[in-house]
């Protein structure tokens, strides 16, 4: 998910839904400002999306498999470089054009729709890059503290996440 504040910069976020048997369901996520200016990185990079999922790693102490959208940053040489150097983990990928089978894109929807709502009721046109980034990790940190609501996301794509019965 990518905001932007007025003429001040841009708001880069990633985030991912980690389940585990027997815990609670958790939202991890990772943002970034990127300075307004030409010649700057807009996006997340793979170092971004490496940096959250090996926190992620530390967080669960588990192997780690995600599931990702075909994001080109997700698909690159250098990406399938820095996934190979990890043992832990193995990534699947989401078919093409597909974003209804991933849970965290119900994530992003439902926090749009909160910073959509508070704009209603203030002028959130001329916020500052610094109060958007306060107000998305608010709207985040709320959604970390509901894993009934994040199983909602994932049961919104329909997909079962059940352990492989063993043979």
């Amino acid at each position: 998910m990518t905001v932007s504040g007025r003429r001040s910069g841009r708001l880069s976020v990633a985030g991912l839904i980690a389940m585990r048997p027997g815990s609670r369901t958790r939202l991890c996520h990772r943002l970034r400002t990127h300075p307004a200016g030409k010649g700057t990185r807009r996006s997340m990079g793979e170092r971004d999306f490496i940096a959250l999922v090996d926190g992620v790693h530390q967080l669960v102490r588990a192997p780690i498999v995600p599931v990702w959208d075909r994001l080109n940053t997700h698909v690159s040489r250098r990406m399938r470089d820095l996934v190979a150097e990890r043992e832990w983990l193995t990534v699947f990928l989401l078919p093409a054009y597909s974003p209804d089978l991933n849970p965290v894109e119900g994530v992003w929807a439902h926090v749009k729709r909160s910073l959509a709502n508070l704009a209603n009721l203030a002028n959130l046109a001329v916020m500052a890059l610094d109060q958007l980034e306060a107000l998305v990790r608010n709207r985040l940190k709320r959604l970390q503290y509901r894993p009934h609501t994040l199983d909602g996301f994932i049961a919104g794509t329909g997909l079962t996440l059940e352990t492989p019965a063993s043979p």
